[in-house]
């Protein structure tokens, strides 16, 4: 795939205004013109007054100086890109109901009228080859499109099924884990916190010792507390990841490493909300994410409580992912319905605010409530 001209926004050619780096626009293109500052006949003022700026009608104007033919053909050899404002779906007026389907996108006017991402062809290697400035993919990759079947991530199968997970594969896989956590906690809270040893040598250990009838009824009172602040933990943590690692926009470096990234991790379920296929999180990104979160547990608590911990946070990991499934696409009871709407608002509505999926809670504390 060629590189397309770079794309840059207005506000990005605005930062450049100044004798060390100067930016106009014209007639669609970026120019930089620093180096040209010291030979302009008029002086470097005159440019610098219009750095950042458009000087189209500057240029042509009689009573500044009416540039000839032999200028415009100078300033063509210093295009470095051109400016795209692109589509804009996002909007304040947009507002939630209980039947909301969004219309079918079509790829190809989209394509067209955007200059973005071609959804007709594999996704992840046009975002790493791609010439867009960090501040344009931001204002594309939050204007949501949608499709009835998911536009593919990766050209290769045996990359792509690694990017498409039914809704149904999470609990499948982690309530079982988080079961195991919990049974161990109780039988390290039974017999001794550093007891059992590690699953890596003995991972049926704790089964062995729950079926023998080693599990005492106190452990109960101790490990239970531990889950349900398992619990706590996740709604916390659950906000922290949307918030300031998902949505990591201000920080964003202006590099295509940086933008792959981001949308690997988030960007694609603002670029497409609605696909069914990657409302869950794909198990091996929840383990590379939750990884450093157990061992920081493993750190702070003993191992009983540890366990105890983690299985509350799976179970409501597990609830996080089947309810954000459900807010996008399932028939709701009331409570639900309400954060439904209040998620689709996040995507279509306002996307720097409204970070809790379960529940606003944190929102109201940190001050990111969305009106919907």
């Amino acid at each position: 795939m060629s590189k397309r001209i770079r794309i840059f926004t207005e506000e990005d050619v605005s930062k450049h205004a100044c004798s060390s780096s100067c930016w106009v626009m014209r007639n669609g293109k970026v120019y930089d013109v620093t180096r040209f500052l010291a030979d302009h006949p008029g002086g470097d003022d005159l440019i610098l007054n219009y750095g950042g700026k458009d000087v189209g009608a500057i240029m042509k104007d009689p009573a500044e100086h009416d540039h000839s033919d032999s200028a415009y053909d100078m300033l063509e050899e210093f295009v470095i890109g051109r400016v795209c404002v692109g589509e804009t779906l996002v909007s304040d007026d947009w507002e939630a109901t209980d039947d909301f389907e969004p219309e079918e996108t079509d790829t190809s006017a989209d394509f067209e009228k955007n200059q973005f991402l071609d959804l007709r062809r594999p996704l992840f290697m046009q975002v790493w080859e791609a010439n867009f400035s960090k501040s344009y993919y931001l204002r594309q990759v939050h204007q949501p499109r949608h499709l009835v079947d998911s536009p593919r991530l990766f050209g290769p199968w045996y990359l792509e099924i690694f990017t498409r997970t039914a809704w149904y594969v999470v609990p499948s896989i982690w309530l079982p884990i988080a079961g195991y956590l919990f049974i161990r906690s109780l039988v390290q809270f039974s017999i001794g916190s550093y007891s059992l040893p590690p699953f890596t040598v003995d991972p049926s250990a704790p089964l062995r010792a729950a079926l023998a009838g080693r599990v005492v009824p106190l452990a109960f009172a101790k490990a239970v507390p531990c889950f349900l602040f398992g619990n706590v933990v996740w709604t916390i943590l659950e906000y922290i990841f949307h918030r300031f690692l998902f949505h990591i926009d201000a920080l964003l470096p202006d590099h295509p490493a940086a933008l792959t990234l981001h949308f690997l991790m988030h960007g694609i379920h603002h670029y497409l909300p609605m696909d069914r296929l990657r409302l869950v999180m794909p198990p091996v990104m929840f383990a590379f994410l939750s990884y450093p979160m157990t061992r920081l547990a493993h750190l702070l608590f003993p191992p009983s409580m540890a366990n105890a911990i983690i299985a509350g946070s799976y179970v409501f990991y597990v609830l996080y992912d089947c309810m954000h499934y459900a807010l996008h696409h399932t028939r709701l009871p009331a409570y639900v319905r309400e954060m439904k709407r209040y998620h689709l608002a996040h995507h279509y509505k306002n996307f720097d605010l409204g970070f809790g999926v379960t529940s606003k809670v944190w929102d109201y504390v940190f001050n990111t409530v969305l009106v919907v």
